[in-house]
């Protein structure tokens, strides 16, 4: 994945990994948001410890910055179980899993992120694994190859996604638990805000919290990093409590605007607008226009945007919505289709 340096990215910044951490929630109480998904864990991780078996494996998918890391460190805490993480991208063998497999002791967790990019090889290693908690390592090569089969501890796999789309129907079925994650309202945002606020010893108002959660995209990640961005205009401006006057000041220096949209989501939503006339336009055309990846373009900017309404994805390409001209304050074009209530003139 290229590397993503905006601010309203809901992926890491490069040296924020160990803030994010200090702001990660440790208990399902502590856990903000995703309602119905807290109490469902909550059942299932009671029903595992009242059976005394490790839960079943867990596929948590939605897009980045929800919570989908932390809600596997809050089962290895719930569960009172070793983690062990890892990510599809980093399996590139199946020896590499099977050295992580063998030291599992029972009711560990293995955490695999992004987990949809995951070699075809090591994931087709991984069905015994899942199903019987056994795998076939093959030893030496040649005619006198043999295969042997080692018994694993009963482990759980959680796995992380954003685009459950790709995962393939065999291991997608082998996932007991099957949970999504959307994106936050506004209310528990502010929420998220104003604890990661107490943690970082920030003063802030209301308003500026509310502030900062009416731009954040929905994505609690990006609100705990635009909380930090204040923070700093605030420092240098000599503030002692960060306000809604702050907030406002130092997001427009960003140019995160009133509905979260940073610079790359304006210039692709004008772009449509002014060069393509709204719409219908390719990914790729859109994306050698934008001077973006299209997976990027496909994975960052339009979930959020098809989301608020701001885009729409047609079999002919993505066209922009009403929305998307009046928020720009341009008049969108004249419809060439007749109203319903067009008469024609031999026919009155």
């Amino acid at each position: 994945m290229p590397p993503l340096e905006r601010l309203s990215s809901p992926h890491r910044l490069k040296g924020e990994e160990s803030l994010d951490e200090g702001l990660r929630p440790r208990t399902l109480d502590e856990f903000i948001g995703q309602k119905r998904t807290k109490e469902n864990l909550r059942v299932f991780i009671q029903a595992a410890k009242l059976r005394q078996e490790p839960l079943d494996h867990v596929l948590l998918s939605g897009p980045p910055g929800l919570g989908k890391t932390t809600l596997a460190h809050i089962l290895a805490a719930e569960l009172e179980s070793n983690i062990y993480c890892s990510s599809g991208p980093v399996l590139e063998r199946p020896a590499d899993l099977a050295g992580i497999l063998t030291r599992l002791s029972r009711c560990d967790i293995l955490f695999i992120d992004e987990i949809h990019r995951t070699n075809k090889a090591v994931e087709e290693f991984l069905y015994p694994a899942l199903e019987d908690y056994c795998i076939d390592v093959l030893l030496d090569r040649g005619p006198g190859a043999r295969s042997e089969r080692i018994a694993l501890e009963y482990f759980t796999l959680v796995g992380a996604t954003t685009r459950t789309g790709l995962l393939t129907a065999p291991l997608r079925s082998r996932f007991g638990i099957i949970l999504r994650l959307d994106y936050y309202p506004a209310e528990e945002l502010c929420e998220i805000v104003q604890r990661s606020a107490r943690i970082l010893r920030i003063d802030i108002e209301d308003a500026g919290a509310r502030e900062i959660a009416c731009r954040a995209r929905g994505t609690p990640r990006i609100a705990n990093r635009l909380l930090r961005r204040v923070r700093d205009f605030a420092q240098v401006q000599g503030k002692d409590i960060i306000d809604k006057e702050i907030v406002q000041f130092a997001l427009d220096q960003m140019e995160v605007d009133s509905r979260g949209l940073d610079d790359m989501d304006k210039k692709l939503l004008l772009t449509i607008i002014e060069k393509f006339g709204g719409g219908p336009v390719g990914i790729n055309s859109l994306a050698v226009a934008v001077h973006e990846d299209p997976g990027t373009i496909e994975e960052v900017h339009e979930p959020y945007l098809i989301q608020q309404g701001f885009i729409q994805r047609t079999p002919r390409g993505r066209v922009v919505t009403p929305i998307a001209f009046h928020h720009f304050g341009k008049k969108p074009p004249y419809s060439h289709q007749p109203r319903l209530d067009f008469k024609h003139p031999d026919n009155p």
